[in-house]
């Protein structure tokens, strides 16, 4: 079955990183790429250009995914892959929720750079808004300096007190069927034992993941969650993080951006955000 992509792109080089991320990762599947650019500008500001200048900035904005897309197939060179592009007067939340619909978008690759270039900045401010309003579709967000490596270690961090569909459990097993990757089950240990609810969860996920080649890891709380996560990060050699992005959880702290300025926690290698 052909795999469908979704890549927005400003054009800029960190977009440009996260196709080449996306174009080794599915080295192997047969894919097709959108190229996804947005030239919405706010209605505020429209009455500062003319519609010749309105025209010219998409023309040019065509031109450049065109230019795009002839770079790609050309660095690319795998017959396995084609490409299409898609140029859309909407903001860029609305432009990708009709791309997925329209498109069955299976996965969204997308750069981490904000408009400020900060380097504090846990995600750019077009990442935020983004992975905090589709509800449809994975996003995997890519460095900015991320050189590719095969992800055969995928760490999944879960407190067991929510139940996973098989739905949500998805992206990550199609990720790891790429490489046979190994999928890293975290747990941070804030209380003795598990309740009851913890231990049947855990028991799903045993059966959601019969076929894949996963284990358990049981961290001391020592630290805020933010850090627990970044050392197991470094201790077991993980290549992508995935975390359901559900309400209430920890995660929407870690993408509620006036939060994200004041924590430690730095996007050091490519992590997926599965909506529930």
């Amino acid at each position: 079955m052909k795999r469908k992509i979704l890549l927005p792109t400003d054009f800029s080089d960190n977009a440009w990183n996260a196709i080449i991320y996306a174009l080794k990762l599915f080295k192997h599947e047969f894919c097709t790429f959108y190229l996804l650019n947005s030239t919405f500008i706010q209605i505020s500001t429209l009455s500062y250009f003319s519609n010749k200048l309105l025209k010219s900035i998409e023309e040019d904005a065509l031109k450049s995914l065109m230019d795009l897309e002839e770079l790609a197939e050309s660095t690319n060179a795998n017959c396995n892959h084609d490409f299409q592009i898609i140029l859309s007067q909407e903001n860029l939340n609305t432009a990708l929720k009709k791309a997925i619909l329209e498109w069955d978008i299976d996965l969204i690759i997308m750069g981490t750079k904000g408009a400020t270039g900060t380097r504090e900045v846990f995600f750019g401010s077009n990442t935020i808004h983004v992975i905090n309003n589709l509800k449809n579709c994975p996003v995997l967000i890519v460095p900015e300096t991320y050189d590719f490596i095969v992800p055969v270690q995928i760490a999944f961090p879960t407190d067991y007190n929510r139940f996973y569909s098989d739905k949500e459990l998805r992206p990550i097993k199609l990720l790891a069927d790429l490489y046979d990757a190994k999928i890293r089950i975290m747990h941070i240990n804030a209380e003795e034992n598990l309740n009851d609810i913890q231990e049947y969860n855990l028991n799903k996920l045993k059966q959601y993941l019969d076929h894949y080649d996963y284990s358990f890891h049981w961290m001391p709380k020592y630290g805020n969650k933010e850090m627990e996560i970044n050392d197991f990060i470094r201790e077991l050699d993980i290549n992508i993080l995935a975390m359901v992005n559900y309400k209430h959880n920890f995660m929407e702290k870690i993408t509620h951006e006036p939060v994200i300025k004041k924590i430690g926690y730095h996007c050091k290698i490519p992590f997926m955000v599965i909506p529930e």
